[in-house]
């Protein structure tokens, strides 16, 4: 019982001290959240089933805080606001149009994605602002 404490106080230092995020850049760290989520679950049914109730509390506590973790999305870095946007990858990706889209084609996947994206629509500010980055970066890309 006393070890499974200290696994989990070690993950959960692991966790907090930031290394787990740098070690795991990009989305990584989501899907490691999301797999310290799963194993504290398991852990925590385990020591229930057992009758060992507060290593189970502890053990959920520490799931439903990566759980919580994992579905976060990273915010926007300002390094990116201070580069100027996206790039032309990023750009298109974004609006899902290839690298020989015409201007038109452009607009055209703008106006459709920012119809489904605008805060008057149930959208995010965020998400509006991305979309006008990568439509500006790919009309003055071209």
């Amino acid at each position: 019982m006393i070890f499974y404490l200290l696994l989990g106080g070690a993950i959960l230092l692991f966790v907090l001290s930031g290394r787990a995020t740098r070690m795991l850049k990009g989305d990584g760290w989501r899907i490691g959240a999301a797999i310290t989520a799963l194993m504290a679950f398991a852990g925590a049914a385990y020591a229930g089933m057992r009758g060992e109730w507060p290593v189970s509390i502890v053990l959920l506590v520490i799931g439903a805080w990566s759980a919580t973790t994992a579905r976060q999305r990273p915010a926007i870095h300002k390094a990116r606001k201070a580069e100027g946007g996206p790039s032309l990858i990023e750009a298109r990706s974004i609006l899902g149009v290839g690298p020989d889209a015409s201007k038109a084609e452009i607009q055209a996947a703008y106006a459709r994605l920012i119809r489904l994206a605008h805060p008057d629509k149930g959208g995010t500010a965020g998400l509006a602002a991305q979309l006008n980055a990568a439509r500006d970066r790919l009309l003055d890309g071209k």
